[in-house]
């Protein structure tokens, strides 16, 4: 799947292995440094707990850990 910095603000995403029964995600900011490079990191935050993790944009990509949408 190819993934666009761009669409990633608000999408949604399912953990392939929940923890403290936070499954579903949305991606509730997305990181640009200061220095203009591109994206480095996003905010998700669980729906459930509402907790907030940042994590690397890319690790999205990463189908063993992340599936696109809520599942």
């Amino acid at each position: 799947m190819s993934l666009s910095p761009k669409k990633l603000l608000l999408s949604k995403w399912t953990s392939t292995a929940p923890a403290r029964r936070e499954k579903h995600f949305l991606v509730t900011s997305v990181i640009v440094p200061d220095d203009g490079s591109p994206v480095a990191e996003v905010d998700l935050q669980a729906v459930l707990t509402e907790r907030t993790y940042r994590i690397g944009w890319r690790e999205l990509n990463d189908q063993t850990r992340w599936v696109a949408g809520w599942k």
